[in-house]
C-alpha cells in the first residue's frame, strides 16, 4: 500500500440509503479520534438499479421483495442507530427519491474538482435529504448545492445532460458489484471490508487493526 492509499478509506454508498448517512456519521466520530483525517474515496452504488428502465427512470412496479414489514424493520434500525450515534434525522427512510442525478453530479465533481469541493458537495447532498427532507433528485436543487460549494451551475446542468457521463456512472455500479459489493454502506481499507453503518470502534479496527 502506498502512503497515499494509507490515507484513504473507500466507501461504496447511495445517498438515499439512511444507513449510508449514519455510517458517515460514525466515520466522522472515528475521524475525530485521529491525528489526521482519512480522505474518502467514494464509489457510487445504485440500490435501485434493478428497477431502472433503459432511459434510467425508475419503474416502481418492479417487485423487489421488500414489503411493509421490511421497511418497518429498516426504520427501527435507523432509529436505533440515530440514538446510538446521537444523530438527528428528518426522515427515517426515503422510498420515492431518485439518487441517480445526485450521484452523477457527485461523480463529475470527484473526477474534475479537488477533494474538498467534492466532499463539501457530497455532505450537502446527504444533509439536504436526511436533515432537510429535500428531493435530491431535483436537478435545480443539485445546481444550487453545487453553486454553494463554488461550482458553476451551467457546468452542473451540462453534466446532468451528458449521457456518456451517466453511462460511466452506471458502469461504476456494475464495477462495484463485480468487486463483491452487495449492499451499502461498504467501507474498505487495505483489502478488508466492513458492511453497514458500523460503529466508530469497528472502523478503527478496520483501519488500524486494533
Amino acid at each position: 500500500m502506498t502512503n497515499d492509499e494509507a490515507g484513504r478509506i473507500t466507501i461504496y454508498s447511495d445517498y438515499v440509503c439512511p444507513f449510508c448517512y449514519l455510517g458517515r456519521q460514525s466515520l466522522s466520530q472515528y475521524q475525530a479520534t485521529r491525528d489526521e483525517e482519512l480522505d474518502i474515496d467514494w464509489h457510487p452504488f445504485d440500490l435501485r438499479s434493478h428497477k431502472r428502465r433503459p432511459d434510467g427512470s425508475i419503474d416502481s412496479s418492479v417487485e423487489d421483495g421488500k414489503d411493509d414489514e421490511y421497511y418497518e424493520q429498516a426504520k427501527e434500525g435507523v432509529r436505533r442507530l440515530q440514538e446510538k450515534y446521537g444523530v438527528e434525522m428528518t426522515l427515517d427512510i426515503s422510498m420515492d427519491i431518485d439518487s441517480l442525478p445526485a450521484q452523477v453530479v457527485s461523480y463529475y465533481l470527484k473526477e474534475h474538482y479537488d477533494y474538498e469541493t467534492w466532499l463539501a458537495f457530497d455532505e450537502s447532498v446527504f444533509e439536504a435529504l436526511w436533515q432537510d427532507g429535500k428531493d435530491i433528485g431535483d436537478e435545480a436543487l443539485l445546481v444550487d448545492l453545487a453553486e454553494s460549494v463554488g461550482v458553476d451551475g451551467g457546468e452542473v446542468e451540462s453534466a446532468l445532460d451528458d449521457e456518456t457521463l451517466r453511462a460511466e456512472v452506471r458502469e461504476k455500479f456494475t464495477e462495484a458489484q463485480r468487486h463483491g459489493v452487495t449492499g451499502v454502506p461498504t467501507f474498505a481499507y487495505d483489502g478488508y471490508a466492513a458492511r453497514g453503518a458500523v460503529p466508530p470502534e469497528q472502523l478503527e479496527r478496520l483501519v488500524e487493526g486494533v
